[in-house]
This record gives structure tokens, C-alpha cells and sequence, in this order.
């Protein structure tokens, strides 16, 4: 026994390793070295090295005689109540792995996944049977493309879509009215079915019955032993004013349907909301380019400025003004969401100088010129010399 490794030197833990440390350690592993998975020829004999150690340590009794006895307690002729490895060892990997891991949905880093594709969907087998009773349904959503318009205003629509609904004939038990379910011939009514690998046997639920042990003796018509019946529905659609693109409006209960009496998923509308050609959104306030000519700038002027939802208004020009400087009109940009009130639109001037000069017009600019008297550059003077 001189070269049998340490099975906490194999998992990598130390002694005084809880148990969770020791199954964490194996699941690391198994992920790693399966055959199935790690085609490295040495990988094999290490995946059984590794399972041998966790069948021992993942045992309370076995490894306390391990410890005692190391690998001695396990070989013919050890003392009674040492336990003996038996040279294979049963895995449930819905236990080990669990139905949705630690992490959540997705399982723990994966492992569900994995193994779905190993042993042909056993584990999602193994992750439905456990959460077969009353789980809700899925979540839809859909995208709706909007006008800028139409986001600042809001809309109705009409959403056509297909869903999954609660078969009516059978209430969703997939069995027609008045038969009662039958034990599962797959399984035997144990809900779980076994399948042996080397040295190892791999547990998990029966795929026939989903681990309830029973299956329905004669299917309903109607949704052909589904429990589900596939659904058109109209849903008149209320955008309210103000969304932006990524949006959601929810509508309650009507998703897919959920399983053994579970509720219904919820339904989600996601706006998307095009580009305008001539206002600029950022957040609730619009910004808008306006083009003055120079004797508006200059002599002040009053000009109409077009809005997004509430047509044409007066804005005042200031004498002097300048390409850039912005005016603010106060609540007539979009709707807040969630809230009252609305944001601004900014108008930003941009003087338009003129071109193509007639004689006459290119005089009196000269004449302007020799009259005025303002030296826009002298704060540049002590930077040129």
C-alpha cells in the first residue's frame, strides 16, 4: 500500500477539512478529469483516484477509520465496521451537484450543464423532478420600436403573440378527466433510475416520470399528455409617455404558464426608440441646434423654434449673441417616467455667416468694419508679441 496516495493529498484538503470543503473539492475535480470531458490518457485513472477518496471522506464512518487506520481499514481481512471499499461507489449527482447550486440558476459553476451533456440530459431530468411542484412559468418579452414622438407622447398598440396557457381539460395534470396516473414503468415508481460507468453508478431522475414515480394512464386530448395548450393572445399595449430606449413595461400573469399549479410568467415590453433627425436626446431634456443669421445675432431678434410634442414657440434672441450659447426652455423636453413634469429643451444658436456678397452688401460690411471699433483679439496680444 506503500504507493496508494493520501485521499486528502487526492482532494487536496487538509485534515480537519469540513464536509463541504471535501465536496467542493471533489466537485473541482470531476468537472476537470472526466473522461467523458479531459481527454488526457492519465485523466481516467486520476478521476478514479478521486473517486475513490470521496466515496472514503465524504463518508463520516469510513473516514474516521481512515484516519485511524489509513488505507489498511479498507483491504480483506481489516477489522470488522472498518467499511471496506468496495471498489465502486454510488453518485447522485443531483445531490452533489444540486438543482440549481450555490450560485443559483445555471448550477454550480456549470456542472449541471456538463453532466446534461454527458449522460444525455440526466441532469435536467434530475433539476426538473425536483422542482416539479408548482414552479412558475417563463418570462416573454418583446421589443417595440418608437418614434422619438411616440416615447415623449406614449402610444397604444396591439401586441399579437403566441403563449403557453393551462390546459382547461385537465387543469394541467396532462391526464384526461377521470383516469387516475399509474406507477412509472421506467422507474418503478422509485422516481430515480440508475446507470453504471467503471467503477462508478450514477443516479438520477427517472426521465419518464420527472421523479414523481408516477406517470398519466391515459393522456388528455386536448393538450396530448402536455398539460399545456399553445395560445394566440391580442393584448392592447399601453406605452406611457417619457420611456427611453431599454424600457420595460410589465404585464402581469401573461407569460408562459407554470407548471403543477405554479403561476404564470410575466410578459415584458422593451421600448427601443429611434434616433430623430433633428432633436438630441440625452436623458429628459432635448437639444436642438438653431441657425440665427448675423444681424439676428447682432441686433437681438425674436424667432419661432420648433418643440418635439407641443409645435412651434417665441424664443427670444439676446443682442450680441454668440454660436454655442444655449437658451432653455423649461418643460418642453420628455415627460419624466417616474414622476411629474418634464425636462427642458435646450436650444443651442449657431450664427450663419453670410456668403456671396454683392458689391453693395460687401460696401456696407466695410463701412461696418471701419466703425467698429472692438478688438475681439486682444486678449491674445500678450501671447503673440
Amino acid at each position: 500500500m506503500a504507493d496508494k496516495k493520501d485521499y486528502y493529498e487526492v482532494l487536496g484538503v487538509d485534515k480537519d477539512a469540513t464536509q463541504k470543503q471535501v465536496k467542493d473539492a471533489y466537485r473541482r475535480l470531476a468537472r476537470k478529469l472526466h473522461p467523458d470531458v479531459n481527454p488526457d490518457p492519465s485523466a481516467a485513472e486520476k478521476f478514479k483516484e478521486v473517486g475513490e477518496a470521496y466515496s472514503v471522506l465524504s463518508d463520516n464512518e469510513k473516514r474516521a477509520q481512515y484516519d485511524r487506520f489509513g488505507h489498511a481499514a479498507f483491504q480483506p481481512g481489516a477489522q470488522p465496521g472498518a467499511g471496506g471499499y468496495g471498489g465502486g461507489m454510488t453518485i447522485d449527482f443531483e445531490d452533489l451537484f444540486g438543482p440549481a447550486g450555490a450560485g443559483g440558476a445555471g448550477g454550480a459553476g456549470g456542472f449541471g450543464d456538463i453532466f446534461e451533456d454527458l449522460f444525455g440530459g440526466a441532469m435536467g431530468g434530475a433539476r426538473a423532478g425536483r422542482a416539479r411542484t408548482a414552479r412558475r412559468g417563463a418570462d416573454l418579452q418583446f421589443v417595440i420600436d418608437l418614434s422619438l414622438e411616440e416615447a415623449a407622447k406614449g402610444v397604444k398598440r396591439e401586441l399579437r403573440y403566441r403563449r403557453h396557457v393551462t390546459c382547461t381539460t385537465c387543469n394541467g395534470s396532462g391526464g384526461a378527466p377521470g383516469t387516475q396516473p399509474t406507477t412509472c414503468p421506467v422507474c418503478g415508481g422509485r422516481g430515480v433510475v440508475g446507470q453504471t460507468r467503471g467503477f462508478m453508478t450514477f443516479r438520477q431522475t427517472c426521465p419518464k416520470c420527472h421523479g414523481t414515480g408516477q406517470v398519466n394512464s391515459v393522456a388528455c386530448s386536448e393538450c396530448q399528455g402536455n398539460g399545456v395548450v399553445d395560445k394566440e393572445e391580442v393584448l392592447p399595449v399601453k406605452i406611457p409617455p417619457g420611456v427611453d430606449t431599454n424600457s420595460r413595461v410589465r404585464y402581469e400573469a401573461m407569460g408562459e404558464a407554470g407548471l403543477n399549479s405554479g403561476p404564470p410568467g410575466d410578459l415584458y415590453i422593451i421600448a427601443r426608440v429611434a434616433e430623430h433627425d433633428f432633436f438630441v436626446r440625452k436623458g429628459d431634456n432635448l437639444y436642438a441646434e438653431i441657425p440665427i443669421t448675423i444681424y439676428e445675432a447682432a441686433l437681438g431678434a425674436k424667432i419661432k423654434v420648433p418643440t418635439l410634442i407641443s409645435g412651434t414657440t417665441t424664443v427670444t434672441v439676446p443682442a450680441g449673441a454668440s454660436t454655442g450659447e444655449q437658451i432653455t426652455l423649461k418643460g418642453k423636453g420628455i415627460p419624466h417616467l417616474r414622476g411629474w413634469g418634464s425636462g427642458d429643451q435646450i436650444v443651442q444658436l449657431k450664427v450663419v455667416t453670410p456668403s456671396g456678397l454683392s458689391k453693395e452688401q460687401r460696401k456696407l460690411f466695410e463701412q461696418l468694419k471701419d466703425l467698429d471699433k472692438l478688438d475681439v483679439r486682444r486678449h491674445l496680444k500678450s501671447r503673440t508679441g
